[in-house]
């Protein structure tokens, strides 16, 4: 069996996401191309941290663009090669600096969201009214939705955790609508042979028929069928995260807020907001499902208590 193949089925293994697959795989390549395709089993310490001084030197590529290609190679030798790495010294790594999140006042929300319609326009509301990332909420399924408890459950989120978050009381209608119409086109697929939808973890095996029931359907399901990456199976999967980024993109553009916006800033405000309001940061942490309550404490430094509380001297001295 070829590398890539063994690698690929290594991570599938280990329920790893598809978004993670293609990255992990891509920077292998990158890494056996970087010495013109010598095979990894010939290669150890030097050349990774060769390769990752290239990245950051030369490449001048993002801190986290850097660890996750290390990580990819550390994957690579542990579960696939068999080979221990030791540690890795003098690495030349990419410099972390430190920004503050892009926040969207309330006016600002209503600005941006006139300029969205439909699906996109849901996604938003649910980034900004839960916290959830994109991903997250592009990954819902319908069981996902509790209307009895007012929660939306993310499943497998970032660190393949689970945890629960707020549904907005806004949105319980619209949700609703949602639900119906991914109803009604579930229909229409089973009408044309088609119906099942990827199941994680090798539910499908444990739970014959599940992928075809309602409950599993994506609550925003893409346009068209295709084939899915894993199975080669033609089926419905959830609307295509490049697609929600343009749209909300071109809807900051055309609001005409002088910020630089992107999805993640609904999520951001979403925090902030929340602090400005006076919930206690730790409460915000597993809302947005922060392992750390570091990356938490980032949002004290942009909500209207912060430095918006310091007097300018200007203001001081009419």
């Amino acid at each position: 069996m070829k590398l890539l193949d063994q690698m690929r089925n290594e991570i599938r293994f280990r329920h790893y996401s598809i978004r993670t697959e293609k990255a992990y795989l891509d920077w292998v390549k990158q890494f056996i191309f970087f010495y013109n395709k010598k095979h990894p089993e010939e290669m150890g310490e030097p050349e990774i941290k060769r390769f990752l001084n290239w990245l950051s030197n030369d490449r001048k590529v993002a801190a986290s663009t850097q660890n996750q290609a290390l990580c990819a190679l550390l994957f690579l030798y542990k579960h696939v090669l068999k080979k221990k790495v030791d540690r890795i010294d003098d690495i030349m790594w990419a410099k972390r600096p430190r920004k503050l999140p892009v926040v969207f006042s309330p006016a600002e929300i209503r600005q941006v969201m006139a300029h969205l319609q439909g699906n996109y326009w849901l996604i938003a509301n649910l980034m900004y009214g839960s916290g959830l990332r994109l991903n997250e909420c592009i990954s819902l399924r319908i069981q996902d939705i509790d209307f009895d408890y007012g929660q939306i459950i993310v499943r497998n989120a970032k660190g393949q955790k689970d945890r629960a978050t707020i549904l907005p009381q806004a949105l319980r209608d619209h949700l609703q609508q949602q639900i119906e119409r991914v109803t009604a086109i579930h229909r229409f697929d089973l009408e044309q042979g088609y119906g099942s939808v990827y199941l994680p973890h090798a539910l499908e095996r444990k739970y014959p028929g599940a992928s075809r029931s309602i409950i599993w359907q994506y609550l925003f399901p893409s346009r068209s069928i295709s084939r899915d990456p894993r199975s080669n199976r033609r089926q419905r999967h959830h609307i295509h995260l490049d697609s929600v980024q343009k749209s909300i993109r071109t809807a900051v553009f055309r609001s005409g807020i002088n910020k630089k916006g992107s999805s993640h800033s609904f999520r951001h405000s979403f925090a902030t907001q929340l602090l400005d309001t006076g919930y206690d940061i730790r409460t915000i942490q597993e809302l947005l499902g922060h392992e750390d309550i570091s990356t938490t404490m980032i949002y004290t430094h942009v909500m209207k208590k912060g430095a918006c509380a310091v007097k300018s001297p200007v203001d001081m001295n009419p």
